[in-house]
């Protein structure tokens, strides 16, 4: 059984996508939230298990457009976490 832990990363800008592109390749991510320094949601992607290339295109392409509006912005990563790593 799994379940999901949430984590929660502080970056600015210019180091947004690769934050999220990073955390994509991790492979265990179940969801990335982006929110602004006010702590407001501006976007929410829902990843399942086997998302490639294509599928990510757009993703990255919103990612990126918001990092070239925001300064600094928060990612809450939700995780799947086997029993193991409890």
């Amino acid at each position: 059984m799994s379940q999901t832990r949430k984590e929660e990363f502080k970056v600015n800008g210019e180091e947004l996508l690769g934050k999220v592109k990073q955390l994509i390749n991790e492979g265990n991510v179940r969801r990335i939230i982006i929110k602004n320094k006010d702590g407001k949601q501006l976007v929410e992607f829902p990843l399942t298990i086997g998302v490639v290339g294509a599928v990510l295109a757009p993703v990255l392409a919103a990612v990126g457009a918001i990092a070239a509006l925001v300064t600094e912005c928060t990612i809450v990563v939700e995780r799947e976490v086997n029993e193991k790593e409890k």
